[in-house]
């Protein structure tokens, strides 16, 4: 197989910064500890596809709740390729947990965002049997894929990414 990526921390602000969004109570030593037990994404066992992303803290979602959790990651692949996330099995299978937007894209250009490439996972219990989901810190909550992906013949872009999630959408409108 060919190794086309690696998996590196966001910067301490930037992850800092994301957190204290959902986590406007995190002091400095909270946000420090998070930070430094976050666990790159791996795979299983050899013969898994999906590189699974562990959770950063503690995530208990209620029927119908949601979160929005930034990793702390970012991935440095080769032109061609995207990273696509997709919900853990177990969890999608047990508590029909989803992600927001169904399927999660990151572009290999997304690395050099201004966000510095920081990977965000949105996802909801959308139990229809009342099952609280518990997520706990170091356990696997989604899993990467990485697949290579061709253009179109005629496909003439030189647009080149500027901002994080959905800002190529805005590129192209202006």
């Amino acid at each position: 197989m060919e190794r086309i990526a690696a998996f590196e921390k966001v910067s301490r602000e930037q992850f800092a910064g994301a957190l204290t969004k959902i986590m406007p109570e995190a002091d400095a030593e909270t946000v420090n500890s998070i930070y430094d037990a976050i666990v790159l994404p791996a795979r299983a066992t050899a013969g898994s596809a999906g590189y699974d992303f562990y959770a950063p803290f503690d995530v208990t979602l209620a029927p119908g709740e949601e979160i929005r959790i930034p990793t702390g990651i970012r991935a440095k692949m080769k032109s061609g390729y995207v990273l696509m996330l997709f919900p853990r099995s177990s969890l999608g299978f047990r508590y029909r947990l989803q992600l927001n937007n169904t399927v999660g894209i990151i572009d290999s250009d997304y690395y050099n965002a201004e966000n510095e490439g920081h990977i965000f996972v949105k996802m909801t219990n959308d139990t229809r049997e009342g099952k609280t989901v518990e997520i706990r810190k170091g356990q696997g909550m989604v899993q990467g894929i990485f697949l290579p992906f061709g253009i179109t013949e005629d496909d003439a872009t030189d647009q080149e990414r500027t901002g994080g999630m959905g800002s190529t959408d805005q590129q192209k409108a202006g």
